[in-house]
């Protein structure tokens, strides 16, 4: 079984990404330069660069900078980065509320991370007025444009008939289509899908995927449900859960980790 790459919230195209792993000090240079020439795309690409510290010294700050340069001469995933840097406190302080301006800029030009984004503010009152409704439109045109996480959360919405009318076979399919296209979270969601209809090969297949790509948030809440889950084979993927947050986390992920190793050891005797 096959799935596409997810499409990540990041400025580097193939040729670049190329570039930058051969060597990265010379692609930055490049970057550098083209910027300094008014090169739009280099801009957007020179914050990139260094909010990562790809090729060049790390300056969040700095980054911030060539964010609002590119932005102010029309690059749209520019205003998108500018929102994550004031939603995350990326080289600047945190401003939820400007966050949404800029991914509410990033959303109108039909940017599908920024609809996505000021989805998640609308829908948790970070910067703005709380609006499920909204929330949901938004996920659901970023879903149709192919944004993986935007076509798990409109599952979740519509299992759970939140905001609109419940439809429990669309959201498998959306489920689906998210894993499919690469987002752990969505590769949870069908997973749980699939072993509610039994198929536990199908499902165990889905929970490696999520497991590969998953962030140490997510493990950590993943592993929790695994522990309760029906099927044994499904309860057992959450000794690689904890074994992975704890290869990923801090003190307390390792106390957990050991802590279901010597359940299983004296389950084992």
């Amino acid at each position: 079984m096959t799935y596409a790459l997810r499409r990540k919230e990041t400025l580097n195209g193939e040729q670049l990404s190329a570039m930058l792993a051969e060597n990265p000090s010379r692609a930055a240079q490049a970057i550098l330069s083209a910027a300094k020439a008014r090169f739009v795309d280099a801009q957007a690409l020179l914050g990139q660069i260094l909010l990562d510290g790809t090729g060049i010294q790390k300056d969040p700050a700095l980054a911030v900078v060539w964010f609002k340069i590119a932005a102010k001469n029309g690059h749209v995933m520019a205003h998108n980065m500018l929102g994550r840097c004031y939603e995350q406190g990326w080289g600047c302080e945190v401003d939820w509320a400007k966050a949404a301006r800029y991914y509410q800029k990033a959303s109108e030009a039909g940017l599908d991370w920024g609809l996505y984004n000021v989805a998640n503010l609308l829908a948790t009152g970070r910067g703005v007025t709380v609006d499920q409704v909204q929330a949901l439109e938004c996920y659901r045109k970023a879903a149709h444009m192919g944004h993986a996480k935007s076509m798990n959360l409109l599952g979740r919405y519509l299992e759970e008939g939140r905001y609109c009318e419940a439809d429990i076979p669309t959201a498998h399919e959306w489920y689906k289509r998210s894993a499919e296209a690469g987002d752990f979270r969505g590769q949870f969601s069908y997973a749980t899908v699939l072993a509610e209809q039994n198929l536990i090969p199908d499902a165990l297949t889905w929970l490696g995927y999520a497991l590969m790509g998953g962030n140490l948030n997510f493990l950590r809440v993943s592993r929790q449900h695994l522990l309760y889950a029906t099927h044994s084979e499904i309860r057992a993927m959450a000794f690689s859960y904890h074994q992975r947050a704890a290869e990923l986390g801090n003190e307390s992920d390792r106390s957990a980790y050991a802590l279901i190793q010597s359940h299983a050891k004296a389950g084992a005797s």
